[in-house]
């Protein structure tokens, strides 16, 4: 077996509108899917550069877990995404951190789960 790539990425949540109004309004995602076409849909996908975030709601099945595995999002302007993260009031669970090859924090969206900002440096 050769694994080729990462299909995507996905977290569990709890509530699809709070997830949307996060991923979508805080983070400035677009869906590029979902699974049944409505705000209320229990699946969706973000395209992220050639990877895909996946979000989705199957209480008893599947539930989220902040304690769990985390998605590192690189950003454009890692400063700005900070100023973001810190006026809409997102919850900080590690850093901002400056090491030599990169800029991060670590979020949390409205269930725990935990996602990374990430910029690499030249």
């Amino acid at each position: 077996m050769k694994i080729t790539e990462i299909a995507f990425f996905a977290y569990a949540v709890s509530n699809m509108q709070k997830a949307r109004a996060f991923y979508e309004g805080v983070l400035g995602l677009k869906p590029n899917s979902e699974y049944d076409g409505s705000k209320s849909a229990n699946w969706v996908e973000y395209d992220i550069g050639a990877g895909t975030l996946g979000v989705g709601c199957a209480p008893g099945m599947w539930d989220p877990s902040p304690k769990g595995a985390s998605a590192a999002l690189e950003v454009q302007d890692f400063d700005e995404a900070l100023a973001t993260v810190k006026a809409k009031n997102i919850p900080i669970v590690m850093g901002p951190h400056d090491f030599p090859s990169c800029r991060m924090v670590v979020i949390t969206d409205p269930d725990g789960n935990r996602l990374t900002l990430h910029k690499r440096k030249k």
